[in-house]
């Protein structure tokens, strides 16, 4: 995935770090867009309209994807696969002009659920790099919990999920990423059975003429999203969630990314500018 990891467990288990990468192997060989090989890179490569089963995993991070894009009115969009490749963040690598932007396309992916298949219009590509990383912490967990592991704290590129607590009777302890150029001081985070994901516009992206463009898009344009918003956070019991929703309140001002979350009922955190925002459901976890 392009990152690193790290396992804080207290457990006698062994093998536990093998467990973990192969959780994590199994995201890559499925919804990877930098693997040519994947079920999502032969999924993009087959003719349009037809559909394609896929591994119940795959399955399960196209719905949830589905399902934060209907919910966030599109703000979510797993279909910009060839975007975000014309734009140097996929498998061809990066770039160093600004490309031309494409033209306004049919852009859907549809699901079956019940037999874990699904297809897309020809303008859509799919591109899970918004939420399968969050996925894959969540699958990881998962082995770990099957394993008899009950209290650990793990780490994939910046999100992370805690169950249980410390061999000292703490909670496992986080501080929130603030964008380097924020004053703003970093929240500190109990994760006990709790998740947290952090999509920031200054981690990745490439400057031209300039100018530094995002790695977030704005699906209503097709081109990296143009605002003060600088970083957003999400708390949830499922990492992939957190990750999703913390890539779509990215794209909407903090007005409009505060309401939806209120309505979400999300715990989230936007820092736009040298301000910063916070969802009601945030504040209560304060109390």
């Amino acid at each position: 995935m392009g990152t690193g990891w790290s396992l804080h467990a207290a457990s006698a288990v062994s093998g536990l770090a093998a467990g973990v990468e192969a959780a994590f192997g199994r995201v890559v060989r499925q919804m990877s867009q930098w693997e040519p090989d994947s079920d999502l890179s032969r999924f993009n490569r087959a003719p349009a309209g037809a559909w394609r089963r896929i591994p119940p995993e795959f399955a399960h991070v196209v719905a949830a994807a589905l399902d934060i894009a209907d919910a966030s009115d599109g703000a979510f969009d797993p279909t910009l696969g060839a975007i975000t490749e014309n734009w140097g963040f996929g498998s061809r690598g990066p770039v160093d002009r600004i490309p031309c932007d494409a033209p306004v396309v049919d852009r859907r992916i549809e699901l079956d659920a019940m037999n874990s298949r699904i297809r897309r219009s020809e303008g859509a590509q799919l591109d899970l790099s918004g939420i399968a990383k969050g996925y894959g912490v969540d699958l990881a967990a998962e082995w770990l919990l099957g394993q008899g592991v009950r209290h650990f704290l793990l780490e994939l590129g910046g999100e992370l999920r805690g169950q249980g607590i410390r061999p000292d009777g703490q909670p496992w302890w986080v501080d929130v990423e603030m964008p380097p150029t924020s004053s703003i001081a970093p929240w500190r985070i109990a994760l006990h059975d709790l998740s947290v994901a952090t999509s920031g516009n200054y981690r990745r992206g490439f400057v031209a003429d300039g100018r530094h463009y995002s790695h977030s898009f704005d699906p209503a344009t097709g081109r990296p999203i143009v605002s003060a918003v600088s970083s957003v956070t999400v708390l949830h019991r499922s990492c992939m969630m957190a990750d999703g929703w913390a890539t779509a309140l990215t794209v909407l001002g903090p007005e409009k990314a505060i309401a939806l979350a209120d309505a979400q009922g999300l715990a989230a955190s936007m820092v736009a500018g040298n301000r910063e925002y916070v969802s009601r459901e945030w504040r209560a976890m304060l109390g």
